[in-house]
């Protein structure tokens, strides 16, 4: 008999699987394991291979043939376990995102023996070395990972359990596996069927993580939401056949930090969770993989979870607009006008731009608690994808400084972002005869921005903020050290400016 809706529902809103254990050990400890990776860079230095464990081994398998930057060997350590040994060879000046893409090739060629334990190691010192082994604990961590799936496993006997980083090392393992915890939940939630990441399921989701980590939880239903006059989330949410649409509002606090008070940075998700694009519906095509237009508010909540992990010393609050933009009788339609919770009328032009309906009401109850920053994540538009592709997501901040930290914080941490105009004059573009303002244009040039300039609308200019378009949530083949189409992409660069000093320095930039 197939389960339940409600029972598939409970078993897989949240993954139940262990990460793999991470601990250090010297090289000697490399025998009793599955695989051994290495990585080190380009000009090799002289004995550089001599640390590892075997080197004599690394040492012929490097002989084999000339080393060049990116590439990846293989071969066996030759001992009694026939420990499978990987090496790969980056650039001196390698950044985040060549070193987690090496990092990605090393564990494809790793995962096909299916090791229930793996070593990592690198060569060198300081924060070069720092950086490559940090990559490998990125992408073992994501590759041991699996997304959810109605079926039964693989390869069941072959689960990775057990990660050992060799040698002596600086990386601070607590932070890593946070920010990879944080990526993987992202992933988790993205990933999920419509039928099981519903509203229902979402909250359950939510409220499970806010009790393990000690979150405030509160749920601002559709008639609280309706008393603080957020007609345009309300818009979006009419056409749905169950009244559980809302948005969720989560508040971390550090030791002895008053709960309720100020946030030092408010976190804002778009959750649309599955897209039809309303009365203006998408074709098939477009509409098939609108499961995932929920990943920005995975972004938020994983982000908020990972500062609660590492019980990081700023205030943070999490805002997640969650409903779905179906299509029915009650469906808002085009030349509608609505009242935002700011007061803000909007001219509704295509139905198919609900991220930034919900998203104007989120920003604008968030801003009502005045905190010190606000963040912003969606997949917004299709304008952001083809102008930079899968490969980077596109950023807005009402700060010049505040852009220079997000693109500092992408090339930081992997997760790459460029800064596009927020220039005034774009509002011309966006006067409406009736009301305050229009949703989209019919033409759709240069959407990103003019959606961005649409959400300016709901922030006081007085909170810097930042706009994250999430065009690289997804990407057939994967991106960096995630081998899957669902990327994870924006919490590690999240939480690389949040806990960096770039953060700091923006805010008290002039």
């Amino acid at each position: 008999m197939s389960p339940s809706p409600s029972a598939v529902r409970r078993n897989l809103v949240l993954p139940t699987e262990p990460a793999p254990a991470l601990s250090s050990a010297a090289a000697g400890a490399a025998d009793k394991l599955d695989v051994v990776l290495a990585i080190v860079t380009l000009p090799l230095a002289a004995g550089a291979l001599r640390a590892l464990p075997r080197s004599t081994r690394w040492q012929q398998l490097h002989a084999r043939a000339p080393a060049r930057a990116g590439t990846v060997r293989s071969g066996s350590l030759g001992n009694a376990r026939d420990t499978l040994m990987v090496l790969g060879y980056a650039k001196a000046e390698a950044s985040a995102f060549e070193r987690l893409t090496l990092a990605a090739r090393m564990l494809k060629e790793a995962a096909a023996r299916h090791p229930r334990s793996m070593g990592l190691c690198s060569t060198g010192k300081g924060t070069a070395a720092t950086g490559l082994l940090e990559a490998l604990i990125a992408a073992s961590l994501a590759c041991a990972f699996e997304l959810p799936s109605i079926r039964a496993p693989a390869h069941p006997e072959g689960r990775l359990q057990k990660l050992v980083l060799l040698g002596e090392h600086s990386v601070d393992t607590r932070r890593a596996t946070a920010v990879a915890r944080g990526t993987n939940l992202t992933r988790w939630l993205t990933a999920l069927p419509p039928n099981v990441l519903d509203a229902r399921g979402y909250r359950q989701a939510i409220a499970r993580l806010a009790r393990a980590h000690d979150l405030k939880l509160t749920w601002l239903d559709e008639r609280a939401l309706k008393r603080a006059g957020a007609g345009a989330f309300l818009a979006v949410a009419q056409g749905n056949h169950s009244r559980d649409a809302g948005i969720a509002h989560l508040q971390y606090r550090p030791a002895r930090r008053a709960r309720g008070g100020r946030a030092d940075v408010a976190l804002i998700g778009k959750g649309i969770l599955f897209d039809t694009g309303g009365v203006n519906l998408k074709p098939h095509r477009s509409m098939l993989e609108m499961h995932t237009d929920m990943s920005g508010s995975a972004v938020a909540l994983a982000t908020l979870v990972a500062l609660a992990e590492l019980r990081a010393p700023l205030a943070a609050d999490a805002w997640l607009a969650i409903t779905e933009n179906n299509i029915g009788p009650h469906a808002y339609r085009p030349q509608e006008v609505v009242r935002a919770a700011n007061g803000v009328t909007i001219q509704v032009v295509h139905t198919d731009a609900e991220g930034r309906m919900v998203l104007a009401d989120t920003l604008a109850l968030a801003a009502r608690t005045q905190p010190r920053f606000m963040m912003d994540f969606a997949t917004l538009t299709g304008a952001c994808v083809h102008a930079l592709t899968e490969r980077m997501s596109g950023v807005f901040a009402n700060r010049p400084a505040l852009a220079q930290a997000l693109y500092e914080a992408g090339r930081a941490s992997g997760e790459r972002v460029w800064a596009f105009p927020f220039e005034e004059d774009f509002d011309a573009d966006l006067e409406s005869k009736v009301a305050d303002i229009i949703q989209c244009t019919v033409d759709g040039k240069g959407d990103h921005i003019l959606a961005t300039r649409f959400l300016s609308r709901f922030v006081p200019a007085e909170i810097p903020w930042a706009h994250v378009d999430l065009s690289a949530s997804t990407r057939t083949g994967g991106l960096a050290h995630v081998a899957t189409e669902v990327t994870g992409f924006g919490a590690r660069l999240a939480l690389e400016l949040l806990l960096g000093p770039g953060l700091r320095k923006a805010l008290e930039a002039k």
